[in-house]
């Protein structure tokens, strides 16, 4: 924009060369963050954890595994970020879309950015033929969807996803647990569970949050022991 000066010119300086100077020591006091992005090269040795789906609608379990790049490795920015996934199983008959699956979800890794909204796009799938109950009382509504689920729990293991459940509703829904435990000592087991951390009462109902069978009556209204929900607020 041209601005018109109706006072005399006295005297100038010249200030760019100055600024620029100053924009240069700025940017190279910065350090050299390295970020997630498609044209980043495989390292020969990446970081995974693999995680095991059984399902009771197939005799074969599914293997996931979700290996991962550490970005600046020793600094103050050191991150870790999904980089491929792999699904492998004995049963064929899901071969086609599974590695299908596991190509664009490598190629979402690897493009960088927010990668988390992988896990709700996959819980949102339902199975046509209906989906199934896993041990431990939650209802799944397809095989893709718990695929979402251990996505879900390993970018809570690496920071990416923050766990919604703090240490003091942790601590309420070990009271709860406690407390319901001790009016019912004869349902404290339910022998279908091989995760203790999963075991809810027999009769448990389903919860309309979470969709576990592990909605149970106390204080005069459902409370849920897997995540706090409760009609009485």
């Amino acid at each position: 924009m041209a601005l018109k000066i109706n006072s005399k010119i006295v005297d100038y300086a010249v200030v760019k060369a100055d600024a620029e100077a100053k924009e240069l020591a700025a940017a190279a006091a910065l350090p050299d963050i390295e970020e997630m992005h498609e044209k980043l090269k495989r390292p020969q040795q990446l970081e995974g954890s693999t995680y095991k789906i059984k399902t009771p609608v197939s005799e074969h379990a599914l293997y996931v595994t979700i290996n991962d790049v550490v970005l600046n490795p020793g600094s103050d920015h050191e991150s870790r970020r999904p980089f491929e996934i792999f699904i492998n199983s004995k049963n064929m008959e899901h071969y086609q879309w599974i590695s299908a699956l596991t190509l664009i979800i490598s190629a979402v890794f690897r493009k960088g950015g927010d990668c988390t909204f992988l896990v709700e796009e996959l819980r949102s799938v339902f199975d046509p033929k209906g989906g199934y109950m896993k041990r431990g009382g939650r209802w799944m509504p397809s095989l893709v969807a718990e695929i979402g689920d251990v996505i879900d729990q390993h970018l809570k293991k690496i920071g990416m996803i923050a766990d919604e459940m703090d240490e003091h509703q942790a601590a309420y829904l070990e009271q709860k647990r406690a407390e319901f435990m001790s009016l019912k000592p004869q349902a404290q087991t339910d022998a279908s569970c091989d995760d203790a951390t999963e075991s809810y009462p027999p009769g448990a109902q389903m919860c309309g949050k979470c969709h576990t069978k592990a909605a149970v009556q106390m204080d005069g209204c459902m409370t849920c022991l897997n995540c706090g929900e409760s009609k009485c607020g």
